[in-house]
């Protein structure tokens, strides 16, 4: 197959782009310079299916987190203020809100609440690494310290949003105790927590 004139410029100017930063190109994808959309992804598609797909168990699903992922970037790279982290950690950050969310959507699906406690060791490598806050660190490890049945209870309200009287029907107990459970374990999580905090 012979070149044309067009794609021996686009070879030409391909190095140029992969030698861009990250924060060049996505200021290039901001003002919607030409080629910078398909470097961005190129250069990020990676870890970022890898991390929702580490997330959400899926392929299908982690693709369509991923393809959100780039989108709320496109439409949001305007707005990036490199003083808050990088651009992996804040593309990653947006796949992971993602990715969480899209477990919430699907909490008729049945998924064992403890994996959603190890949420933040999943996300593998220094970016993903990165995208754990301080804050979402404590959290984690507080919640990794309440007694089986109230994580168990606290999890699935806090990530499904499921109410009480679900977590009752899909634990088979009483409504008062899965009530109970979540009550005490947000109270003993508040005081790890303060713990934690008093701790550091």
């Amino acid at each position: 197959m012979v070149s044309t004139g067009g794609d021996v410029a686009l070879m030409r100017r391909r190095p140029a782009v992969d030698d861009l930063s990250d924060e060049a190109l996505l200021n290039g994808l901001a003002v919607g310079e030409a080629g910078m959309d398909v470097a961005f992804i190129r250069r990020f598609q990676r870890r970022v299916y890898g991390l929702a797909f580490n997330l959400v168990g899926d392929a299908a699903l982690a693709e369509d987190v991923a393809q959100e992922a780039f989108l709320r970037a496109w439409r949001h790279a305007p707005v990036f203020d490199s003083r808050r982290g990088s651009v992996a950690t804040w593309l990653l950050a947006i796949t992971r809100n993602l990715a969480i969310d899209a477990l919430r959507l699907r909490r008729a699906v049945p998924t064992d609440p403890e994996s959603l406690v190890g949420l933040e060791d999943d996300a593998q490598g220094p970016d993903g690494a990165a995208v754990a806050s301080d804050a979402a660190t404590r959290l984690r490890r507080a919640i990794a310290t309440l007694p089986p049945d109230q994580r168990r209870a606290l999890v699935l309200a806090a990530f499904y949003g499921r109410t009480a009287d679900e977590i009752s029907t899909s634990e088979g107990i009483p409504l008062g105790t899965a009530k109970t459970r979540i009550r005490a374990g947000m109270q003993k999580l508040r005081l790890a927590m303060i713990d934690q905090g008093s701790g550091s």
